[in-house]
Order: structure tokens, then sequence, then C-alpha cells
């Protein structure tokens, strides 16, 4: 029994240095009536991302806003003729860019994925200067996204290396067994350093990358520079394909927070990490 609490005590003492580890610097808690323009810019545009998307991202509450303490992106079906551009579905993508950028720290969102065939919801980072060329030279960061037909599974990539078609990517996916990641609210969460990058669901470690590189700079090129965060819900594109007639519209991406630390020194007081789960409470 001694050694049973000697244990644990152990372990409680390295969890709450590991936490201490981590201040909190910058958050977003969505609790306000609209969106904080000062922290994040609402984007427009019906480019297709590079990868053959068919919505138009617009600025407009039907597919951005806040609502009950949530950050709602909503994919719509619907048509729209936009400067001459043509597009059958709507939806919103909002960034950092020029508002708030990091080199390092932990990222941590919660949010609620929605699913369907065509469906393509991202968290993720685009360097705030692209100082080693155009993408992927200068890097790009996948926190999570995941493709609509498999609600199962999230993925964490990373691409770099030079600029396309010649970028090169590294990267894995976490799944839920019989599970639906569209059903609940999770936690997902990337650890920055200089030379290692961690991916987390709930708090489970499932992915660690070290390696990776640039033909315009040595190691730890590209990623060395400040990124900004970038979050979208997109339709159809070349990884999920296009939505069928099972697809569910809208589609509603919902988060609750955004949270980022940086390190400190492991002594004094680890910042909080729990948010309220708004689920419950209402």
């Amino acid at each position: 029994m001694r050694a049973l609490v000697l244990f644990l005590s152990v372990a409680n003492f390295v969890l709450a240095n590991e936490a201490s580890q981590w201040r909190l610097v910058w958050s977003d808690e969505f609790d306000g009536p609209e969106l904080d323009f000062s922290k994040w810019a609402v984007e427009e545009n019906g480019h297709g991302g590079g990868n053959q998307e068919l919505q138009y991202y617009l600025d407009r509450k039907k597919n951005v806003r806040t609502e009950n303490g949530y950050l709602v992106i909503q994919a719509n079906r619907e048509k729209v003729n936009v400067a001459g551009v043509q597009r059958d579905f709507t939806s919103g993508r909002i960034r950092t860019k020029r508002r708030a950028a990091w080199q390092y720290g932990r990222f941590e969102v919660r949010a609620r994925l929605p699913k369907g065939q065509g469906i393509w919801p991202a968290i993720w980072m685009l360097p705030e200067d692209e100082r080693y060329g155009g993408w992927a030279a200068s890097g790009e960061i996948d926190i999570v996204e995941t493709v609509g037909h498999q609600p199962d599974k999230v993925h964490g990539t990373l691409h770099f290396g030079d600029k396309w078609p010649n970028n090169r990517h590294s990267g894995s996916h976490f799944s839920v067994p019989n599970g639906d990641f569209s059903k609940q609210f999770h936690v997902f969460s990337l650890e920055w350093e200089p030379t290692e990058m961690r991916w987390y669901v709930d708090g489970e470690l499932y992915q660690t990358i070290n390696k990776w590189d640039s033909t315009a700079a040595p190691y730890p090129a590209p990623f060395d520079q400040p990124f900004h965060l970038i979050i979208n819900l997109a339709v159809g594109g070349n990884w999920p394909g296009v939505p069928n007639a099972t697809t569910p519209f809208p589609a509603l991406m919902r988060v609750d927070y955004v949270r980022v630390y940086q390190r400190t020194e492991p002594a004094g007081e680890a910042p909080e990490t729990q948010g309220v789960d708004k689920e419950a409470a209402e």
C-alpha cells in the first residue's frame, strides 16, 4: 500500500511539473456576441485552396458566427455567384494572420468536427511570412483535420521540403474504434518544440515527428519561423471527394476554445487548462 501511495505521489508530481512548464499566452473562448476581430480575420475567396475545393468562403453569420459560447463554422449547399465565380457550396474560414503568430508552443483546441462525404474540417497553421518560398517550402502544420467519410479518424501532418510539386509531408492519424468525432467534443493538441512536434487527442500522445528538411535552409527550417492559426471547413477537394446525396447540410464545425501556451520555467503555478464543459451546462 505504501508503495502504491509513493507511486501515485511521484506520478502526480511529474504531471504537475510538466504542466507548470507551459504558460498561457493567448486564447479565445468564443463567449462574446460575435467573433473577436482583434484576434481573427474572416477570409473571403472561392479559389479552391489549391485542392479543387468546391466552397466559396464568405464573411457572414450564415457561415461564421459565435453561438452559445462556441465558434460555429457552417457549410451550406447553396448556389452563389461572386464576381463571376460560381459555387454550389458556401462555408467559412478564419485566421490570425497579422494579428497573432507564434514560434513554438502548445496549441490546444476543443472542437466537434462534422462528418459526411466531401466534408473537410481543419485546424492548422501557415507561416506568417514565407521566408523560404511558396507552399510548401515555408512549411505547413496541420494540428487536426478529418475527411467526413472517415468520422472515426483524425490526422496530424507536416508539409515541408520545397515548393509544390516537389514538397514532402510526414504525418499519422488517430482512430477511435467504432467511434465518431462528430458526436462529441474532443481536445486536439500540438506541442511544437524547436526540433520536435507532438500530437495529442484528449491528452493521449499519438505521434511525434522530429525529422523534416528544407531545400532553402538547414534544419530545423522551415519550422523555425512564426506561424499563424487557421480554422476552416472545406467542401469537396482532392482528398475528401465530392459531396453526395447522403452528405448532411448544413454541416457545422463547433469550436469551444483555442488556447496557446509557451514554455516557461518549471517553477510556479500551472495555468488553468480545463475549460467549462458547455455541453454539460446546457
